[in-house]
Order: C-alpha cells, then sequence, then structure tokens
C-alpha cells in the first residue's frame, strides 16, 4: 500500500475523532455527562453510536479474513453478531435500563442486594473488557504494519494513547458523538470500494465464484515467511523454494509436495506458479490450531460452529461497552427503539464482509500462507485495481479500519474505566465517582491491554473476539437473564454461576492464549468453550438458587416490578433511576 495516500487518511480519521470529543467535552459539565451522558441520548443518535463501537475489529477485517482461509462456514460471524441484538432486545434491553443502574455490577447488587455478587461480577467485567480491547490494539497494528512497515506494536499503542484522551476529556457524553461519527465512516469505508471491487471483479472474473473446492493462485504469487510455518498437503504442490523445508535447505529449486505434512522454516521464500493449489491447511507452528481452505476450522468443525453461535447470540448482551449505552436512553421503551435501529444498521455493515472474504479467496490465498489473513480488506484495491484509484480505495479502507479500533477501543475503555472507578480500585466515599478520578484511572483501563497485545503476539483478531463473547455470555448471560426473569434467584446462585461458568471459561480463554494444546478435542473445547460453559453456567445458578432459597432477596418483587412496568405514558423514566445517574 502506498503510505503517501494511507498515513493523511489515518491522520484525518484521528484529527476527527479529537475535534469531536473536543465538541463533547465542551457540553460535559457533570458527573453524569461523563458517566451516562445524563441518560438523555436519543434512540437514532444511539443506535448509530452502539453500531460505531460494536463493529470492532473483527466486524472490518476478522470475517473478511476468516471467510478467506475457512469459506462460507465463517458466515456465521457477522450472523451471530447481528442476532446478539435480537436475544438483547427481546430480554434485557428494557428492564435493564428501567433498573436505574449504570454498570452490570451495579445491577446484580441492586437486584440481588449482595456486594458480593457486585466484586464477582466487577472482576469480570474489567476482564471481558481488557480481552475485548486487545484484538482491537492488535488490529491496528496489523493495518499499520500493512501501511508503513512498522512494528506491530506501534498502531496498538497509538490508538491507546488517542482513545485515552479523549475519554479522559469528555467522557461518555464526547464518545457518544464520536463513535456515532465513526459508524458512518465505517459503513462508507466498506461500501464504496466494494462497489469498484465487484465491478472489477466482474470485469476480470465474470461471475465465477470463490467458494469451490480448488482454490488456487490466480497469478505467480511470492511467499516471504515471517515464522515458521507446517503446511499440510492432500494433494501435489509445486513450489520453487528459497529456505529450508523439511530440515534441507534450497536456493531457487523446484520441489513437488507430497500428501503430508511439511515444516518450513522462518524466511523461506515460496514461489506458487499461476494455477497452483493453495495447501489444503496451514498449520502454525508452536501449537496454533489448523487453518484450512475447505473444510473449516480443524478440528471438529461442527462443535466450533455451534460454539460460536451460542457466543455470539448470548454474549452481546453482557459485553460491557454495549451495556453501559443502554443506561445512556431516556427510557426502557427508547432503549428498544435502539435495539431495532441497531438490527438495521448492522445488517447493513455486515452485507459487506462476505463480498470481501470472497474475493480474497480469488485474488489474496498468499495471505493465508503468511498468517496475515485479517489484511485481506486492506490489501484487495491494490490487486484488483491498479494506479492511483486502487490506492485511494485502499486508503479509505484503511481509515475504516482504523475508525474501528477507535470506536470499539473508546467504548470498552469508557466501560472498564466506570467499573474500575467506582467499583474495584479502592475509594473514599462519593469521590469514586469523582471525574479527576475517572480521568485518571482511563490511563490503568487501557495500559493494561496495551501492554498485554505487545506480550502476547499475534492471535487471530476475529478469534480474540470470539473468546471474548463467549466469555460474557458464561459470566453474564445467566446472571441477566435469570436476574430479570426469576424470581427465585439468589444471591449464592448468581455468585456460584459467575465463580463456576465465568472462572471455567476464563480459564479454558487463558489456558488457549498461553497454548500448550497440540489440536485435539481438548484444544477446541478450550478454544471455544461458550458450548459448554454457558450451560454449566445456568444450571450451577439454578441449582445453588433453589437450594439457597431462603437468601431470596427482601425486596425482589419490588424490583421485578421495577424491572418490568413500562414508563407512564409520557415516557418520562423513573425519578430514582434519574437521580441514581449522579452518584
Amino acid at each position: 500500500m502506498n503510505a503517501a495516500y494511507t498515513v493523511p487518511a489515518i491522520v484525518l480519521v484521528i484529527l476527527a475523532t479529537v475535534l469531536i470529543g473536543a465538541l463533547g467535552l465542551r457540553i460535559s459539565r457533570t458527573t453524569s455527562d461523563f458517566y451516562v451522558a445524563s441518560r438523555s441520548v436519543n434512540p437514532g443518535l444511539n443506535a448509530a453510536a452502539i453500531s460505531g463501537e460494536y463493529l470492532s475489529a473483527a466486524s472490518f477485517l476478522g470475517i473478511a479474513g476468516l471467510i478467506l482461509v475457512y469459506g462460507p462456514n465463517m458466515l456465521w460471524y457477522p450472523f451471530g453478531f447481528t442476532a446478539g441484538y435480537l436475544v438483547l432486545l427481546l430480554l434485557v434491553a428494557a428492564p435493564l435500563r428501567r433498573s436505574g443502574a449504570y454498570t452490570l455490577p451495579d445491577f446484580a447488587e441492586a437486584r440481588l442486594e449482595s456486594r458480593y455478587v457486585h466484586r464477582v461480577a466487577s472482576v469480570f467485567v474489567v476482564g471481558v473488557g481488557w480481552l475485548y480491547l486487545v484484538p482491537q490494539l492488535q488490529g491496528a497494528g496489523l493495518t499499520m504494519t500493512v501501511i508503513t512497515g512498522a512494528p506491530r506494536w506501534a498502531g496498538g499503542l497509538l490508538v491507546a494513547a488517542v482513545v485515552t484522551v479523549v475519554v479522559a476529556a469528555g467522557g461518555m457524553r464526547s464518545i457518544t458523538f464520536v463513535q456515532a461519527f465513526q459508524y458512518w465512516l465505517k459503513l462508507t469505508a466498506l461500501l464504496v470500494p466494494a462497489a469498484f471491487l465487484l465491478v472489477a471483479w466482474q470485469t476480470h472474473d465474470g461471475h465465477r465464484l470463490a467458494y469451490g473446492k480448488q482454490l488456487t493462485f490466480r497469478e505467480r504469487t511470492h511467499v516471504t515467511l515471517s515464522s515458521p510455518l507446517d503446511l499440510s498437503v492432500t494433494r501435489p504442490v509445486r513450489v520453487t523454494v528459497t529456505g529450508d523445508v523439511d530440515g534441507r535447505g534450497y536456493a531457487g529449486t523446484t520441489l513437488d509436495l507430497g500428501p503430508g505434512r511439511h515444516h518450513v522454516e522462518q524466511g523461506a521464500r515460496l514461489d506458487f506458479a499461476a494455477g497452483t493449489p493453495v495447501p489444503d491447511t496451514v498449520v502454525m507452528s508452536g501449537g496454533r490450531a489448523d487453518q484450512s481452505v475447505d473444510s473449516g476450522p480443524q478440528p471438529h468443525s461442527l462443535y466450533t460452529t455451534y460454539s460460536l453461535i451460542i457466543a455470539t447470540l448470548l454474549g452481546t448482551m453482557g459485553l460491557p461497552h454495549v451495556v453501559v449505552r443502554y443506561y445512556t436512553s431516556p427510557t426502557g421503551a427508547a432503549a428498544r427503539r435502539t435495539t431495532v435501529v441497531v438490527l438495521v444498521l448492522l445488517g447493513a455493515f455486515y452485507l459487506l464482509s462476505p463480498v470481501y472474504g470472497m474475493l480474497a479467496r480469488l485474488h489474496a490465498p498468499d495471505l493465508i500462507l503468511t498468517g496475515d489473513s485479517d489484511a485481506a480488506v486492506l490489501v484487495l484495491p491494490a490487486r484488483l485495481i491498479r494506479g492511483v484509484t486502487g490506492e485511494l480505495l485502499g486508503s479509505l479502507l484503511s481509515a475504516g479500519a482504523f475508525a474501528a479500533f477507535l470506536a470499539t477501543t473508546s467504548g470498552l475503555t469508557i466501560a472498564v474505566t466506570g467499573v474500575l472507578t467506582k467499583h474495584v480500585l479502592p475509594s473514599r466515599g462519593r469521590t469514586s465517582w469523582g471525574v479527576r478520578r475517572f480521568r485518571w484511572v482511563t490511563l490503568l483501563a487501557t495500559g493494561v491491554p496495551a501492554v498485554a497485545q505487545v506480550l502476547l503476539g499475534d492471535l487471530p483478531v476475529a478469534d480474540s473476539v470470539g473468546m471474548a463473547f463467549a466469555l460474557s455470555a458464561a459470566a453474564f448471560c445467566p446472571l441477566l437473564t435469570l436476574g430479570i426473569w426469576w424470581r427465585r434467584l439468589t444471591p449464592q446462585g448468581a455468585a456460584a454461576g459467575l465463580v463456576v461458568g465465568g472462572g471455567s471459561a476464563l480459564a479454558a480463554v487463558v489456558a488457549t492464549i498461553v497454548g500448550g494444546m497440540d489440536g485435539g478435542w481438548w484444544a477446541s473445547l478450550l478454544g471455544s468453550p461458550a458450548l459448554w460453559s454457558v450451560p454449566l453456567s445456568f444450571l450451577v445458578t439454578v441449582i445453588v438458587s433453589l437450594a439457597t432459597q431462603g437468601g431470596v432477596p427482601g425486596g425482589t418483587e419490588a424490583m421485578m416490578r421495577r424491572l418490568h412496568t413500562p414508563e407512564d405514558p409520557g415516557g418520562r423514566p423513573d425519578p430514582a433511576a434519574v437521580r441514581g445517574a449522579g452518584g
């Protein structure tokens, strides 16, 4: 990509973010402005802001990268990401707003009258938030590397720094305007290049689809490996090698790789002639999961698919940056209307990801070998459209990608900062809500994931986000759905579900990130824990609650009436909820 076009585009996005954030600073006057925008955001603006922060690095880059590698099996990602809001609309949105809480821990304490459940929920909110922040920063690093060749950590630190300034300056009021702007920028950044790319595809290829069983290199392709990998070949592949393959050194030698697994060392150059089949499986050395261009994630792809569906359908309601935006709605009815608009906005966006994934399978299969499949969206314009037009379209996509990182990172940062400020870090009385304290804690909220993205290396962006959804589903879906709809829930049951269900999902995520599982069922169970951890969490919550019915809070009936009683005909919010925003 031409940095002369892309760097100015990214700089403009950053400047626009800072300037719009400054506008929010001018009208952020109270503590309530910083935390919940004084609960006054209308449904249209709130829906655009929610969509802006929700469409993350996984949505902008990761889904197309997964479709490149695995084919149409990965269409479950955009389906689940969107349908999760339908579940949230039906079960959670309005009652959660009527609770008058600002954070998930606040809801847990108000519903169950338990400081212990409040503290446990706080830990998981911070854990989900930080786990979700890391892939945003990794995606920013990948974009900067593709554009400028900078180290992977540089882009992540840049995004963390910009977000820290914007969030600390204006809080929720600023972020609302920033995220709404960034949604429309991201939609434009995908839609305009997609139109040009489809015209170029029709001109070059007619209407040939990219999901056939024989994925091949369309032109002579050179791949230089940045890390060792294993190629698992089922059909013979002819390749010219400069470097070490299977323990032997070659200098421009043409080999026929037969069926089986072949180890290729870091730095090796592989030259594939036009028409050569792409190796069926790429196994990154060091315990990474297989990537198959034909049969989907390996092994046990059916289990992985169902687990992914459960994670995305049920995990959305517990994402801290999503939940906190519902507390900015004036009423429960407004929260419902917001969710309906969100479904429309997300549906429009997710129609575009398969287009980029399909075109990448035709024109960028080499990214599978290099492990840079997440860069498919960024490199496609230059490959299909020559000259300045392709470079400008690539610049627009780079700007949209940075908007995705900034928007999601902003939402997560303000959610994590709020929980750290109010619930986790020690404080003295009402100073926990102070604006000055909020600004200092923002540094911690962004600093931890910024360091983690440097230390953890390069997990695929969408895989990392999928883990965050799984953890959110296991920890918070039982707490929210049973807390809103089941009177017999007890503090003991909720705490047990959080610790056992959420804790087991967290342990599985940590084990996957650390590595050590070399394939097999254990690797699949740990890498995609939602299918077993969510039922486990529900089961433990229900069993322990039934065994501790003496612990049902005395105010349960009053709270249930509050959650399920609509506002008055004028749509005025509960006065107690408004008072809760300030303290």
